[in-house]
């Protein structure tokens, strides 16, 4: 080996070593290791530009990009309100089966967000119990189709990269399914064995948000239990305000009545989850301002609006905005919105007109803090654009009537001349860092094969290689991306292991298609750390669990899941 490769090793070796024992996050290793390889000439600007025209990432950002519009309709939202019930069996079957379906389609991670709130907020079981069924099931639902999951997509980036055809859409989903039913039912077998723990507190200052409920709305005529209020993401129905009486605390068997008045205390960034219900109407939208951005303010010490109430003020006409919500320091707020009396040093959360920041009154009664973002809600006309223009490019794609990536970069352009996102949302979500990771990641693996290293490894491996039968050769390949996927994370695990397997299936004259798909199985495979997967790492935040709860119930889902997608690989591919 020359000097080149011996760099080459060094800066692959440092990368994964840094991985492992560092907090630095992945996207921060992997642009030092590709400033490594430029520096060292390992590598020139124009093998960087090339892996960033990647067939493959290109896809992977459009599929992320679309995915944060579908993210923003009610279907998920409504779903995840009933997924929890008194029955824990049937709890469990629902969130499996919602999870499992919807994240072969759509991005695994945002399903598991949209979810874990309805999980934490249930009144029946204890959410340590579900959240881990919760992530498992999104990275099982993932490798059912091509688009299930990034690591997916990375893998067939360097499929196409190595003049392959790369991935059909449906080549993951026998292994997938089979491999991804059983799990489920041996998850339901072992979630005695789940810990019991007590909610973790989020972190937010609650306020009081106001909602009235409609003639037409889907509440009317059914218990608070019926209609899931009591499942809302950090949002807590405390009081109802009917026919001018305060109905406080709030019994779970009441019966919603057309025009009561819900009065929700928690967190504001999850009121688009109200706006999902039909029929139910905040307190600003009666005004006509509720919009995805809100400015935050604090009513000032000398404010001529104290000891009024928003009602009397004429707030929208003195103002040109609305009161979304309210909150004040050390007590709890009881009542309609526009009936309690203003103070100084409480909080409102406005949705603004245009002439708002032009308004002279402005530094006489607030302190202007921020802007919140909160998600816009979609008309309905915008949800069956969203969901219907998805499923059809989908459609298109499975059926290789229409390349994905171009289905895509056409549906985008739909959902811009929608109005269900825009240029400005578009930049915002493009997902930089997994971009350097995954470029860095590509360029490592440019620099192993064009340094010479790959064949140089092969070539020492050679002798023994040959002598080892192609089923083992896999079995090794799957076993070593599977560890590397639990010790740093999917998508790096992926682009660093299939060098190395493309190295050894040429050594061996072997078909590449079951190794590349090994490599893929295997990188969505963590099911025994908390750090190696996005879901787990969501959950993980989102409860008091401890690393040996992942252990202890994802070892065998690990086992059970290796051992079906090793064997249908080998039996499939007749490798022996």
């Amino acid at each position: 080996m020359d000097i080149n490769q011996y760099l080459v090793l060094a800066i692959f070796a440092g990368t994964i070593l840094a991985l492992v024992t560092t907090n630095a996050r992945p996207s921060l290793i992997f642009a030092a290791s590709l400033l490594a390889l430029i520096a060292s000439q390992q590598l020139v600007i124009r093998d960087v530009i090339h892996n960033l025209t990647n067939q493959g990432l290109i896809t992977l950002i459009l599929l992320l990009l679309v995915s944060s519009a579908v993210d923003k309709t009610s279907l998920i939202k409504r779903l995840g309100r009933t997924l929890v019930t008194a029955s824990f069996n049937g709890s469990f079957w629902r969130l499996f089966g919602l999870t499992f379906t919807s994240s072969a389609l759509l991005n695994n991670t945002a399903i598991v967000a949209s979810l874990i709130g309805p999980v934490k907020q249930n009144q029946y079981h204890h959410a340590s119990r579900l959240l881990i069924p919760l992530s498992y099931s999104a990275i099982l639902g993932g490798t059912v189709t091509l688009i299930g999951t990034s690591t997916n997509l990375i893998v067939d980036s360097f499929l196409i990269e190595h003049g392959h055809p790369g991935f059909a859409f449906w080549d993951f989903t026998v292994y997938g399914l089979v491999a991804g039913l059983s799990c489920g039912l041996l998850m339901f077998l072992l979630t005695p064995f789940l810990p019991e723990i007590s909610n973790k507190n989020s972190k937010y200052n609650s306020y009081s948000i106001e909602a009235d409920v409609n003639t037409d709305s889907e509440l009317v005529g059914k218990t608070v239990e019926e209609n899931h209020l009591r499942n809302l993401p950090e949002l807590f129905l405390i009081e109802v305000v009917r026919n001018g009486k305060l109905i406080s605390p709030v019994n779970p068997d009441l019966v919603i009545d057309a025009g009561d008045k819900l009065i929700f205390s928690g967190n504001i960034q999850k009121v688009d989850n109200l706006s999902h219900i039909k029929g139910l109407k905040l307190f600003a939208e009666s005004d006509g301002l509720l919009r995805d951005n809100l400015t935050e303010v604090i009513i000032s010490n000398r404010a001529q609006i104290i000891g009024q109430t928003i009602k009397a003020l004429g707030f929208r006409a003195l103002f040109d905005a609305a009161v979304v919500a309210i909150r004040r320091d050390g007590e709890t707020l009881s009542g309609k919105l526009g009936e309690i009396k203003l103070q100084a040093g409480d909080f409102l959360l406005l949705a603004t007109g245009p002439d708002f920041m032009q308004r002279h009154n402005l530094t006489k009664n607030f302190f202007i803090l921020s802007e919140k973002k909160v998600p816009t809600k979609l008309t309905k006309r915008q949800e069956w654009v969203t969901l219907g223009g998805f499923l059809i490019t989908v459609a298109l794609a499975a059926t290789s009537v229409l390349n994905l990536a171009t289905g895509l970069l056409f549906f985008i352009s739909t959902l811009v001349v929608g109005r269900v996102t825009s240029s400005n949302e578009i930049k915002r979500n493009i997902p930089l860092n997994l971009i350097v990771v995954i470029i860095g990641a590509l360029s490592l693996a440019t620099a192993l094969e064009k340094s010479g290293v790959i064949t140089t490894l092969m070539d020492l491996v050679g002798p023994w290689a040959l002598s080892v039968s192609p089923v083992w050769a896999l079995v090794g390949v799957y076993l070593l991306t599977l560890i590397l996927t639990e010790l740093v994370t999917n998508n790096a695990a992926a682009a660093l292991m299939f060098p190395l397997a493309y190295g050894l299936v040429e050594a061996l004259g072997v078909p590449l298609m079951p190794f590349a798909l090994a490599v893929a199985f295997a990188a969505s495979a963590s099911f025994i750390s908390p750090y190696g997967y996005q879901t787990n790492l969501l959950v993980f935040s989102a409860s008091n669990y401890k690393f040996k709860h992942f252990i202890k119930f994802g070892l065998p889902i690990s086992a059970c899941y290796s051992t079906i997608v090793l064997v249908l690989l080998s039996y499939n591919y007749h490798l022996s």
